[in-house]
């Protein structure tokens, strides 16, 4: 209750705390009946995904109060406050604190804060360099040829079949990170990314409750198969590091991947033990990495191209633009690095969904101490909500048209799409930028090259439009394309 006086002697309203709970029931309930129910063919998505937030904002403003249980949530939607939390004053505010459930699932890069991030940023920034990125184009070109084989087998005689690329794209961006990755062969990869698909809806569930310190622990039926989803993967990653260790301390040769790079620095650290200052990787932190990639690594991408196939359903023209390109730089022949980089509208068309669609809809940071943010001041406890979607379809930043699918807004790049550069920012902001954004742009360039080159698509009868948040934003109920080939 000081913390709610506090904040509104500052001029920050928002909704009442509740004993408690906060606003998770209500926030549950709003969810609920959104999710009941499709929406329209419109980008104008936000409300539909998180509702809550949406009344909130209309009833209180940009810069508002949530309840979090006993936490005060600050949604900001001001570009230069953002741009506060995650650039000017980084180093002041922190990731939230992570409940135990979550930590099995996503820890690593995206949990870390200070010293011990600036440690793993490093480590792992060259296994992103474009050298090596470079390298990764041919088995990124393997994977995707074998999905374009097995869907000219569904049309087969036909010319056309009804296909959900939902799940068809998760397995294939899934298959990228394993082989670029890890090395690893579709089997095992498969196993791991459909056990932390599992792992995710269990963790969305435990985030959906109150907290209660010491509930983890309790024998119940989702803490019984988190533990067990946690024990398989872990087995499987652990088999996979230590073969990948025994082979490089016997000079064998091995691929030069994110594993190599992770294993070499935990070799590092077991050379350095006892240095309080080492700068490799402990075997805990490399397995957490592994976990963190296996399942980030294809996320956003399976993501991206699955909105971006139905967008481009949606408008045949720009299907048909985009497909003019592709053909014009590569014609029928296997796309390259070269040419992908000079893929100018595919590029527009790529940024403009992941504006309206953006996978990661809501980044939280926390106040760990006292802390001034513009011309609030902030004590410790309190956490920062920035409403990513919200600012992306904010009319007052990209106008009158901001629900309308508008590739040409970045024909002259990101910087200069809206009234304001931190208007987009799908790939974070900062020093915290996502590590892997150019891995994506670039998976999703040749994968859309290749589709593009062999089918046209347009949307099913069945599909129902209902974008919603799990994790990520997705499709609720798939994605279903009709698929003709060309």
């Amino acid at each position: 209750m000081k913390l709610q006086s506090y904040l509104n002697q500052q001029g920050i309203h928002g909704h009442r705390y509740k004993l408690i709970h906060g606003n998770l029931k209500d926030m549950d309930r709003s969810l609920r009946q959104a999710l009941s129910q499709p929406i329209n063919l419109t980008h104008k998505i936000p409300s539909r995904v998180l509702p809550f937030l949406d009344q909130t904002i209309k009833s209180y403003g940009k810069t508002s109060i949530t309840w979090v249980g006993t936490c005060p949530r600050l949604n900001i939607m001001d570009p230069e406050l953002v741009r506060e939390v995650m650039s000017t004053k980084f180093g002041h505010f922190a990731r939230p604190e992570q409940r135990p459930q979550t930590k099995l699932l996503l820890t690593g890069l995206v949990g870390y804060d200070g010293e011990k991030w600036v440690r793993h940023r490093r480590i792992l920034n060259p296994a992103f360099h474009q050298e090596k990125l470079k390298r990764m184009v041919p088995v990124m070109f393997t994977c995707w040829i074998e999905v374009i084989s097995k869907w000219e087998k569904l049309i087969g005689s036909k010319n056309s079949s009804e296909i959900d690329v939902w799940p068809e794209l998760q397995d294939a961006t899934a298959d990228v990170i394993a082989r670029t990755g890890f090395s690893t062969n579709y089997k095992d990869g498969m196993r791991i990314f459909h056990l932390q698909r599992e792992q995710a809806e269990l963790v969305i569930k435990a985030t959906q409750t109150i907290y209660v310190p010491g509930f983890s622990y309790l024998p119940t039926k989702d803490n019984i198969r988190r533990k067990e989803i946690n024990i398989e993967v872990e087995s499987m990653l652990t088999e996979m590091i230590e073969k990948r260790k025994k082979a490089m301390e016997m000079g064998d040769a091995v691929e030069d991947d994110m594993l190599t790079v992770m294993v070499e620095a935990y070799l590092k650290e077991s050379q350095e033990s006892g240095d309080s200052k080492s700068m490799g990787l402990t075997f805990d932190e490399v397995l957490d990495e592994c976990k963190l990639f296996f399942f980030a690594g294809h996320e956003t991408t399976s993501v991206l191209l699955t909105f971006t196939m139905i967008v481009l359903s949606m408008h045949p023209d720009w299907q048909e633009k985009a497909r003019e390109e592709v053909l014009q730089v590569f014609g029928k022949n296997k796309p390259h690095l070269d040419g992908l980089n000079h893929l100018k509208i595919v590029t527009m068309i790529i940024f403009e969904v992941l504006r309206l669609y953006p996978p990661a809809v809501l980044p939280i940071r926390r106040t760990y101490k006292e802390v001034k943010l513009g011309e609030y001041r902030l004590p410790p406890g309190v956490q920062l909500s920035i409403p990513l979607i919200f600012i992306h379809h904010d009319p007052e930043l990209w106008g009158e048209d901001v629900d309308e699918f508008k590739p040409e807004r970045f024909s002259e790049g990101f910087a200069k799409a809206a009234n304001h550069q931190l208007a987009f920012f799908p790939f974070g902001w900062g020093p915290q930028i996502c590590i892997g954004q150019n891995f994506t742009m670039l998976e999703a360039k040749l994968a859309l090259a290749m589709i593009l080159q062999r089918f046209s698509f347009e949307l099913s009868p069945s599909y129902v439009h209902a974008p919603c948040v799990i994790i990520t934003l997705m499709p609720q109920h798939g994605a279903q394309v009709i698929i003709h080939r060309l």
